[in-house]
């Protein structure tokens, strides 16, 4: 089945263009069955690249899914044109009420910030809370990830020393999460953040799934909070990391090149993707899992009646 995502959506036409199945709202219309109800709190700049890249991971299952575009209600985007958002995007205030089976927040670029000086960090505390009673499964990713943890746990973060930047290669540490089915033992995994997580504060009732002993820690679950945290970014294309280094180049940061991500380390080649497969695999699994527990009648989504 694939996904169904607003008709005009700039990101329908690179995905019709990949060979993604998108449905159209009539076509949708006429399958008796419940799509699941899915939704990305995008964080972003740029948030049709983001939309694109999430959207290609979520359209990978073979069930019908109906995706809802959110952004956070306090905040003035400075890199898309407010009538792009009035268009596609629901704000959290006009979707508070409804209920969703997965819901997606991505990353946001203020690691150097304190949570708590974040502008729209009372909205994300009541969005964090708001899916433990409105959402299914949650997956958190980057700065969300972080923050999430933070919040439901107290797990502490920093600065590292440098900024880890590149593919690396990780280990599974827990084969038997069904998150991971299917995957290799060393998934290579793109990285961008600046900030790592505590290990010594992370509770024992969480996870570890993914690990990496340069970089840190990839990949956690949480039963208790229904969600997974993912703290890199797998559903990176292949050109996130090098227009990131080349951004970081022409503003005279004078970054370090990515690294194992353009082949023999020339910076004017186009990267491989090599992580692909298992970013497919792990929305794949994701929302495998979400299928098979979500209540049908999606009103009981967070009752804990199902």
């Amino acid at each position: 089945m694939p996904i169904r995502i607003p008709d005009q959506l700039p990101a329908r036409i690179t995905l019709e263009n990949e060979g993604v199945a998108v449905m159209d709202s009539t076509r949708a219309a006429r399958q008796d069955i419940r799509p699941l109800q899915f939704g990305l709190l995008n964080l972003m700049p740029n948030k049709e690249r983001t939309e694109t890249q999430f959207a290609r991971l979520i359209a990978s299952s073979p069930l019908q899914i109906d995706l809802t575009l959110v952004r956070v209600s306090d905040h003035q985007s400075k890199n898309t044109p407010e009538d792009y958002l009035q268009s596609f995007y629901s704000t959290w205030e006009e979707v508070r009420e409804k209920k969703f089976d997965g819901f997606v927040v991505t990353g946001a670029p203020i690691a150097h910030m304190p949570f708590e000086d974040v502008r729209y960090w009372p909205e994300m505390l009541e969005i964090m809370d708001w899916t433990q009673t409105n959402v299914h499964h949650t997956m958190f990713i980057c700065w969300g990830a972080q923050a999430a943890l933070h919040h439901f746990h107290g797990v502490r973060r920093f600065r590292m020393p440098t900024k880890a930047f590149g593919v690396y290669r990780h280990r599974l540490v827990n084969r038997r999460s069904p998150l991971l089915r299917g995957m290799s033992d060393s998934p290579m995994v793109p990285v961008s953040r600046y900030n790592d997580i505590d290990r010594t504060s992370i509770p024992g009732d969480l996870d570890i799934l993914i690990d990496n002993d340069e970089v840190g820690i990839c990949m956690l679950e949480d039963r208790k909070y229904r969600a997974a945290y993912m703290l890199n970014h797998l559903e990176y294309d292949n050109r996130s990391l090098a227009d990131e280094y080349h951004r970081d180049l022409s503003a005279g940061l004078n970054p370090e090149p990515p690294a194992n991500l353009f082949p023999n380390g020339d910076t004017s080649i186009d990267p491989e993707n090599r992580w692909r497969s298992h970013a497919h695999l792990l929305f794949q699994n994701w929302i495998n899992e979400i299928y098979q527990t979500t209540p049908y009648d999606l009103n009981k989504v967070g009752t804990g009646e199902w």
